[in-house]
């Protein structure tokens, strides 16, 4: 997983950033692969050599359980599972899966942060005028592995990136020196490799320079064990029901990966809403609808932003007009750096709203165009004043 300046900000307010980073890696830009195994590295941030880092998933759930464990106002309970709401009386019913006996409950507040199938989601839309939609792409993913032993020769501290136009393949390093490597494609292409020997071909056309990084037989074994999961983004409107009902995080706002804003975006929504809260002085009911009405463009404006930047990372970091853009984009922010800020850093690596991030890059669009035809019509009027006097 990829974690960045929201959710360093967040972990950092419960005084775990630190010990997070500890087992995490800096990667300071993306390394790209072409067809024909040469590799370019293209830095996150040029002016000041900011990164983002890899994380392990099941080491980040391990020292958030374990800090939540020492808190003796918190008690966790495993194994229940959300069966009804009652949003009338404010109560839910969950099931002790073990015993299988129901059991109802009451609170000043109940947080849904069960992911992008939520079941307190689920529930809330049945209210009136709550707005949901969500759009299943039609790319699936699948991970693959290089292993420890042969990731020693893929170039540290990086994002990899094997972009070819319709699809794309990642890999983020972890620290027993493997590689967790993800491809995203077509579903027909998936369907299309129907075995080993397919496989090795297509990799060896497209992919040439990750065959003997991924193995062969690995990569076979690992394409192999399962189905290509489903790639969804989704938006609601509010995140809240009453005064007592809140949903965080993928519930709220489930976005494809391609910015790697998933994780930073749930721990923002953490702290926003303790920031809120702390406004309030604990007014749960006033707490949740400024939640909603602060957050809900902002996340929607960074899943928008996510669908974007997969046309980005598969077939846009190829064009040289991509890289004259960053360049232009590098070196104002260089000499403007309050002003001029693109947008992979204002999203990256700052606090700035996602929708504000947005309006900020379609001003910098319109600036750029407006200067372009300037160009053109002081350019037209030197020319038509040369040829007036090549005439005379």
């Amino acid at each position: 997983m990829a974690l960045s300046n929201r959710g360093r900000r967040a972990l950092a307010a419960v005084g775990l950033e630190d010990l997070i980073l500890e087992s995490a890696i800096p990667m300071k830009g993306r390394m790209l692969h072409d067809l024909e195994g040469r590799t370019k590295s293209v830095p996150y941030d040029a002016r000041s050599g900011q990164c983002i880092y890899s994380i392990s998933r099941n080491y980040l759930n391990k020292v958030l359980l374990t800090e939540l464990e020492s808190y003796p106002n918190v008690k966790l309970y495993f194994g229940y599972k959300l069966i009804s709401v009652n949003f009338d009386e404010e109560t839910i019913a969950v099931l002790n899966v073990k015993t299988q006996k129901l059991e109802t409950h009451q609170s000043d507040l109940i947080i849904g942060a069960d992911g992008a199938f939520s079941t307190l989601r689920r529930f809330m839309q049945l209210i009136p005028l709550f707005e949901f939609s969500q759009t299943y792409i039609k790319h699936g993913y699948l991970e693959l592995t290089v292993p420890p032993q042969r990731g020693l020769q893929m170039t540290p501290n990086h994002l990899h990136i094997w972009p070819r136009g319709q699809f794309m393949m990642i890999a983020l390093p972890n620290q027993d020196n493997s590689w967790t490597v993800t491809l995203f494609m077509p579903f027909t292409n998936f369907t299309s490799l129907k075995n080993e020997k397919q496989l090795i071909r297509f990799f060896q056309r497209v992919f040439p320079d990750s065959v003997s990084l991924l193995g062969e037989d690995l990569l076979a074994r690992d394409f192999f064990k399962t189905k290509p999961s489903p790639l969804v983004s989704l938006k609601c409107n509010p995140y809240h029901v009453g005064t007592k009902f809140l949903i965080v995080g993928d519930a709220a706002h489930a976005m494809v990966p391609f910015y790697g804003q998933g994780m930073n975006a749930g721990f923002e929504d953490c702290l926003i809403l303790n920031s809120i809260l702390d406004q309030n002085k604990d007014d749960v009911g006033s707490t949740v609808h400024e939640f909603s009405a602060r957050r809900v463009e902002d996340a929607q404006a960074i899943c928008d932003l996510a669908m974007y930047n997969y046309v980005e990372m598969r077939d846009l970091v190829t064009r040289r007009s991509y890289h004259l853009r960053k360049l232009f984009d590098e070196v104002l922010f260089k000499l403007l750096p309050n002003m001029w800020i693109p947008l992979y850093n204002s999203v990256t690596f700052s606090g700035i709203g996602y929708k504000e991030c947005v309006a900020n890059r379609q001003w910098q669009d319109r600036t750029i165009e407006r200067l372009f035809w300037s160009i053109v019509l002081v350019l037209a009027v030197v020319l038509a004043y040369v040829y007036s006097l090549w005439w005379r």
